[in-house]
């Protein structure tokens, strides 16, 4: 009877790690498609860095500090302010198509997870 209650105990957690994994796949790809309909791509890349940054340094410099990371993040793609480049120039950043406060927060802290 023991054995049956973990084995049950067992599958259920599977069950709760796969759907679990099975929603950050989604979310991976739900992000990176808005990265791409934005241009994002143009100057960003997951992990090399490009034009500009890529996201997985831009996580690693706000580690920790994901709050501060967040608000930046988001003024910077929401107002469009001049950003220096990896090659020393400035450019404005590109203002992204994104208005639903939530939506944008979602792309953000899946930035900086990475």
């Amino acid at each position: 009877m023991k054995t049956t209650g973990a084995l049950l105990a067992l599958l259920l957690c599977s069950g709760v790690f796969h759907a679990t994994a099975v929603a950050a796949a989604d979310d991976d790809i739900e992000m990176r498609k808005i990265l791409k309909e934005n241009d994002c791509f143009k100057c960003h890349a997951v992990d090399k860095t490009k034009k500009g940054p890529s996201y997985k340094s831009i996580a690693a410099k706000y580690k920790g500090k994901e709050a501060e990371g967040e608000e930046k993040m988001i003024k910077n793609i929401t107002t469009g302010p001049m950003v220096k480049l990896e090659d020393g120039s400035e450019e404005e950043h590109k203002i992204i198509d994104i208005t639903d406060k939530q939506e944008l927060k979602k792309l953000v802290r899946w930035i900086l997870s990475l």
